[in-house]
């Protein structure tokens, strides 16, 4: 999906900590969510599109998802993880 020396320079757009690829049952309870209308990004807004993969923040606290295979690194479109 990721490139693995492209992982290796990707970082948050926000904190600059490394990212790592999320775990699949991390992914199917984000899809979960995104199936039933109940998951939000950091900005507030309903996410609607699955994603096919994600970016874990080194810290936990957000997902950027990846959806057709692209990374989406903006800061508004991270998932909170905690709680979830």
């Amino acid at each position: 999906m990721i490139d693995a020396d492209l992982l290796k320079i990707l970082c948050c757009p926000e904190t600059h900590q490394p990212l790592t690829l999320a775990e699949g049952t991390l992914l199917q309870r984000l899809n979960d969510q995104i199936a039933s209308a109940t998951l939000t990004n950091r900005a507030g807004k309903p996410v609607t599109r699955p994603c096919d993969g994600g970016l874990l923040r080194k810290d936990g606290q957000f997902v950027y998802p990846i959806c057709a295979g692209i990374p989406i690194l903006l800061i508004d479109e991270a998932i909170p993880v905690q709680g979830r």
